[in-house]
């Protein structure tokens, strides 16, 4: 299943922290916190501005971006969590 995001929406695949330390020691999944990294998947094709032209994306298909904790919708799709987030709420793209 293909999704396709709206306007200014980007679909992101988080990146898990491992579970393991460095030192050797495996974390509970109570203990760990919810991503705030992620690849980008899928891009819309920009916000429609006042004047009727679409505000070009920043980002791409492929870009490893930072968002905060709590920003944006989590979704599944084919048994994977992916989140739906505004170009706005993303705070920035890993170079």
């Amino acid at each position: 299943m293909a999704v396709k995001p709206l306007e200014d929406r980007v679909l992101v695949k988080p990146i898990e922290k491992d579970s393991v330390t460095e030192s050797g020691l495996y974390l509970p999944e109570s203990s760990k916190e919810k991503p705030i990294q992620g690849k980008v998947v899928a891009t819309g094709p920009g916000k429609v501005l006042e004047n009727g032209t679409r505000a070009a994306m920043s980002i791409k298909k492929g870009d490893t971006v930072v968002y905060s904790q709590y920003a944006g919708t989590e979704v599944e799709i084919e048994g994977k969590d992916h989140l739906i987030l505004r170009e706005s709420e993303l705070l920035g793209v890993l170079a």
